[in-house]
């Protein structure tokens, strides 16, 4: 037996124990799986993770993160390694604050969850550099993700640094820890037909390699059908239970390791969206068809603090996930899921253990049922597929209404418990307030970086360099200058006509200046990174100095050869001269990396006394730093810097990094892909807190402002139709039973916290429309809606009102012909 086969015995042997029949608890610690699911110290689970990257927010913030997720119904968190955080100097490791990976996944066990651990080291993840340290760059010989000595020598010894820390602090599951899952690279099929062979060499490498570190977990690989034995090959995207064609092995379980909870965004894109019913019909529709683990990525998002984002990726991450950049529930999106949760483990009994069938009940209608004979246990998915039109169906002699494109949950085949596309959970509204306490003395000072001629910069070569490499990821600006001696006679002698500066650019962003004015900016965007900048200039008789100022936003995270990307500075030349065109590529450059603000540290209270600030007024110059003091917002809500009248640049908060802002990239729509900007309340003092922005354009600092953020407007959209919560029915003695009284549609309303209701500012049972802070009135409501809430809802942390007509309109005449829906807030 190969020694690849010999690691997982265990699994291999378990795929022989039917499907239909539970596993020993006596088994020994650790986890093994079968073509049905995961088996985690000898038990069966129905598995709902979520993605939350420790990076990608505060340790403070961890914990209650991680209790959100949980009280949402989630038992696993999944969570990438981000190996240039971790190594940013070749042998030199940081697993320390914002990177303390092992004090992350402690905080999943003790909070009863496990965790999959996504080594990578490649993650993608809209992270910069896919990951990759900059350093491994440089190596020599090297080519990335392919059968190269190089390579393979670096990814083993980082994998085996981190495997060896997760087993000194034994948190792996087959030594009583929360890691049930490992992942080893990451969607490496977009990529591996341009390595041809050594492509295929190398995937089986991964696999062997990383299942040899004999971690008593399986192995993952997502997207990767050709994932050796015994490495489990999974599905990303947003509707793997109809795309994905099943692991490649009949003795390995279903798994979806990425389930799009909407999409991130980069600079210039309008807003991402993505329902919560369309979320919840595709893991129905996946556990429906066998499956085992479904992973919402993301499930927080969080911010890009610093220079780590990606190419042209906005700082805030996923902010349309279950929970937003800032950990607060995203309703009903949070609460729609949570209920889903409940539903399928009603069902837990019969998908773990039942047989599964299929019945055509019409066009685009089906049942997907598990049913275990000779006993109760019985669930069934009605699945109604047409995305149009809602249908009547017949199941079992009894008739189902299933809306467009949802699935009804019925967890003993006949009880509705749950349907994807009826929302009963709880609608919320995000509101943003101006800090009186943080915005009352800012008094905002400028200084302007140093705009360097020839002479100033002490990199020199014929023609421009390469942006990343020669700034090493060490900054995004790499200033090029060169010089032009010219005479009267070359430059134009009518008014009407300019010389004009043309600059090819490879990406992704650049700033001109001619004798030290600067005259204009160029960027590319992140489907087409290079770009060219036109524009008219003067120059003078005599020494012309042209001083270009190159950036990247972010490294790239994807795609084959990723050590062979350029940026930067191409051609350059001069047009409209008397002599001619006239070509000043090889016209001799100097170079200098980053700005003198960043050497000099002036983001930092120490750094700050290093240059002579003055008065700040009004829209501001290119290349200006900005500096103001204010005290931390009033209350415990998340903080906000609202960025809107800046340009382009970065900000700092006590030394710290919040990220790039770029307001002045307009979206689609008008308006800036993004213009608040997430403080951690972690990064504040009580006083005297010292804000930095850097801005690169020109921007009127006097517009910021510093907000909190809540989302305490609560809302609820139920009509006569839905079906009753999930929480009205449990499971005793393997029968369904309502734990309520009644089990009837109600709007149940909860504030976070310890807060109350202070306000009902709409109520309407009629036929009311519109979303959560700004429903209307249709042309049929109760008059006494309003009345009816503010009984059962005022004063109080929670309510819920149930949505009949005895309630509403005891005469019974309430627009007798439509149905009726109750809308709150």
């Amino acid at each position: 037996m190969s020694k690849l086969g010999r690691v997982f015995l265990a699994a291999l042997l378990a795929s022989v124990v039917p499907a239909l029949l539970p596993v020993s608890a006596a088994e020994a610690p650790g986890v093994t799986y079968d073509g049905r699911s995961l088996i985690i110290n000898g038990t069966r689970e129905l598995l709902f993770s979520g993605s939350i990257h420790y990076p990608r927010s505060t340790p403070d913030m961890w914990g209650d993160v991680l209790r959100k997720a949980k009280e949402g119904g989630l038992n696993v968190i999944q969570t990438y390694v981000f190996w240039n955080i971790h190594e940013p100097v070749q042998g030199q490791y940081d697993f320390n604050g914002n990177y303390d990976l092992v004090k992350f996944i402690k905080m999943i066990g003790e909070l009863g969850m496990y965790a999959t651990l996504r080594v990578g080291p490649f993650i993608e993840a809209e992270w910069n550099f896919g990951g990759f340290p900059y350093w491994l760059r440089e190596v020599p010989n090297i080519t990335f993700r392919t059968d190269n000595p190089p390579f393979k020598y670096h990814m083993k010894k980082f994998t085996k640094v981190v495997i060896k820390k997760m087993k000194e602090e034994k948190l792996f599951a087959s030594q009583g820890g929360p890691i049930i899952l490992s992942q080893i690279e990451n969607e490496y099929s977009n990529i591996q037909l341009a390595y041809k062979t050594l492509g295929a060499r190398y995937i089986q490498w991964a696999g062997t390699m990383a299942v040899g570190l004999k971690t008593g977990v399986p192995w993952v690989m997502c997207m990767q059908k050709d994932a050796p034995d015994p490495v489990i090959n999974t599905c990303n995207g947003r509707n793997c239970g109809d795309t994905f064609t099943g692991p490649n092995s009949p003795d390995k379980p279903t798994l979806w390791t990425e389930n799009w909870t909407a999409q991130y965004r980069v600079f210039g894109d309008p807003p991402s969206q993505r329902s919560a019913e369309d979320l919840a019909y595709s893991v129905a529709r996946f556990f429906s068809k066998n499956g085992a683990l479904a992973n919402y990525y993301m499930y927080y998002g969080g911010t890009n603090f610093g220079r780590t984002a990606s190419s042209f990726v906005t700082t805030r991450y996923y902010d349309e996930a279950p929970m937003d950049e800032y950990g607060l529930l995203r309703e009903p999106k949070w609460g729609h899921l949570r209920d889903l949760h409940l539903a399928l483990r009603l069902c837990k009994k019969a998908l773990l253990w039942g047989t599964p069938s299929v019945q055509d009940l019409g066009e685009g209608l089906e049942a997907r049922v598990y049913e275990k004979p000779g006993t109760s246990i019985c669930a069934a998915f009605l699945c109604n597929n047409n995305t149009q039109l809602p249908k009547l169906t017949m199941f079992k002699g009894i008739k189902y209404y299933l809306p467009q494109q949802s699935i009804s949950i019925l967890a003993d085949c006949k009880t509705v418990v749950y349907n994807t596309g009826m929302v009963v959970a709880q609608h919320s509204s995000r509101n943003y307030h101006q800090s009186e306490t943080a915005n009352k003395n800012l008094q905002w000072e400028m200084w302007r970086d140093n705009i360097p001629m020839t002479g100033d910069a002490p990199i020199k070569s014929k023609s421009p360099l390469e942006l990343m490499s020669t700034t090493k990821d060490t900054s995004d600006y790499l200033w090029y200058a060169t010089s032009i001696k010219l005479y009267r006679t070359d430059l134009p002698s009518r008014r009407d006509i300019s010389p004009v500066l043309q600059v090819a650019n490879l990406g992704h962003l650049m700033h001109a200046f001619v004798n030290g004015e600067y005259i204009g900016s160029g960027h590319g965007s992140n489907i087409e990174k290079s770009f060219v900048l036109q524009t008219a200039i003067e120059l003078k008789p005599g020494l012309n100095n042209i001083s270009l100022l190159g950036a990247t936003v972010g490294f790239p995270d994807s795609g084959a050869y990723l050590e062979h990307r350029f940026a930067g500075v191409h051609t350059v030349t001069l047009k409209g001269l008397n002599t001619g065109t006239l070509d000043l590529s090889l016209n001799g450059w100097e170079h200098k990396v980053g700005l003198d603000g960043e050497k000099l540290c002036v983001y930092t209270r120490g750094g700050s006394h290093r240059v002579q600030w003055a008065k700040a007024k009004g829209l501001g110059q290119s290349l200006t730093w900005y500096k103001a003091y204010f005290d931390a917002p009033e209350g415990n809500d998340p903080v906000v810097m609202q960025l809107g009248t800046m340009s382009k640049g970065m900000a700092w908060v006590n030394g710290k990094s919040i990220g790039r802002y770029w307001s002045s990239y307009l979206s689609p729509l008008g308006k800036p892909s993004q213009d608040a900007y997430h403080v951690p309340r972690a990064f504040l003092k009580p006083t005297d807190n010292l804000l930095v922005l850097l801005e690169e354009i020109g921007g009127n600092p006097e517009g910021v402002q510093i907000l909190t953020v809540n989302r305490d407007v609560v809302c609820s959209f139920i009509s006569e139709s839905n079906p009753a919560t999930v929480k009205s029915w449990k499971r005793n003695s393997g029968l369904i039973q309502n734990v309520a009284d009644d089990v009837k549609p109600r709007a149940h309303l909860q504030c976070a916290g310890d807060k109350k209701v202070v306000q009902v500012e709409f109520a309407s049972y009629g036929n009311p429309f519109g979303t959560c802070g700004s429903y209307s009135v249709g042309n049929c409501s109760a008059a006494e809606s309003q009345k009816v809430v503010e009984q059962r809802c005022l004063g109080r942390s929670k309510c819920s009102v149930t949505v009949e007509r005895k309630n509403f309109d005891k005469a019974g005449n309430l627009c007798p012909d439509v149905s009726k829906t109750l809308a709150i807030q």
